[in-house]
């Protein structure tokens, strides 16, 4: 499957520049994945379609204050943004620098503290491997701040507006978006209703901020990112699928968290055989399950998520979730999600993270 059957155009001014507020104010269209049916809501208005025994399945992990500002000796400016650590000792880390001749060997000073950072790796693209003087993890709130994703330039409010509700731990390089919609009195809500809340852990890394670049899509090696479904979650997923209920995946992240659990944590191929010994089981590791058409759908039921960057490898994954519905044309899953993104352009949405969501059943 070639990557630009995943492409369409979007009109900037679809992009969504501040959040909706208050946060379930945000519109919801809703989708048959099998028909293609289209219904538009308010997100405030999702309990109408989950039932009790539903689980909802979300991704708690918080954004980091990721981005850091810093200086060159010549005085030149230079940004670093932190992606993930290295060897875990907090003074090594995957990052992503923006700046003039910033190869390895080159020491910056951070602008905030008194702490260098040194280069000692390189890789495509701006990504580098920095070392800073001393770790820095548990200093990240004074040194750094809080990134928004380059299409949004025009939001000037508080930053925890890019966070979660349910946050929890902080090591995400962007925000897990599908999730931004939620309010305390909307979750309070769903729980009166019988709806069960569970959250599992993805740290979202590198592979949100760029499209896929491979000329086919089964090419594209997607970056590893350390993610946990706790054991509780796992028994509430195994106890809807043994029921009546249905797994509800909070965003693409909690999808491919659970759909890991699904298969890799138990050792099996993610695109072979559709068997287990279980729906999923709890584990603690790093995940690179790349999902795009073709997949087979182990432990998600329905998906709610935001719109999509153009070839992105999101994208691909809603795109493979609407064809496990079309099993005799899995194209025709992917050309219904296109059309559903032209109707949401039609109807005014808003794309991106602090865009408006979809509830695909």
């Amino acid at each position: 499957m070639r990557t630009e059957l995943f492409d369409y155009d979007l009109p900037k001014r679809f992009i969504a520049q501040r959040p909706a507020d208050p946060r379930d104010s945000s519109r919801l269209m809703v989708l048959d994945r099998a028909t293609g049916g289209i219904e538009h809501r308010r997100f405030w208005e999702i309990g109408a379609f989950l039932r009790e025994g539903d689980v909802l399945v979300a991704n708690d992990s918080r954004v980091m204050p990721a981005r850091l500002r810093a200086r060159k000796a010549t005085g030149g400016a230079v940004e670093i943004f932190l992606l993930r650590e290295v060897d875990g000792d907090g003074q090594s880390w995957r990052c992503l620098v923006r700046g003039r001749g910033l190869r390895a060997g080159v020491v910056v000073e951070l602008e905030a503290r008194p702490v260098r950072a040194e280069i000692t790796g390189e890789g495509l693209g701006g990504l580098r491997t920095v070392k800073f003087s001393q770790p820095i993890g548990d200093e990240l709130a004074m040194l750094g701040e809080i990134p928004l994703p380059p299409y949004i330039h025009e939001f000037g409010g508080d930053r925890e507006r890019y966070q979660t509700v349910y946050s929890r731990m902080a090591g995400s390089a962007a925000a897990p978006t599908a999730g931004l919609h939620f309010t305390p009195e909307l979750l309070r809500a769903l729980a009166e209703d019988g709806v069960r809340w569970e959250t599992a852990t993805l740290h979202v890394g590198l592979d949100t901020f760029g499209p896929v670049t491979a000329e086919r899509v089964s090419e594209h090696r997607i970056h590893r990112e350390w993610a946990e479904l706790p054991a509780q979650a796992a028994r509430a997923v195994n106890a809807a699928k043994a029921g009546k209920g249905r797994v509800v995946a909070v965003g693409t992240t909690s999808t491919r968290t659970l759909e890991f659990a699904a298969t890799s944590a138990q050792g099996i191929d993610p695109y072979g055989p559709n068997f287990g010994r279980e729906a999923v089981a709890p584990f603690a590791a790093e995940v690179d399950l790349f999902i795009y058409p073709g997949y087979r759908f182990r432990a998600v039921d329905a998906l709610l998520t935001n719109f999509h960057l153009p070839r992105s490898s999101l994208l691909m994954l809603v795109s493979a979730f609407f064809g496990q519905a079309h099993a005799e044309d899995v194209d025709r899953g992917r050309e219904i999600l296109l059309e559903s993104y032209e109707a949401a352009k039609e109807e005014g949405y808003r794309f991106y993270s602090f865009g408006d969501a979809m509830l695909v059943l």
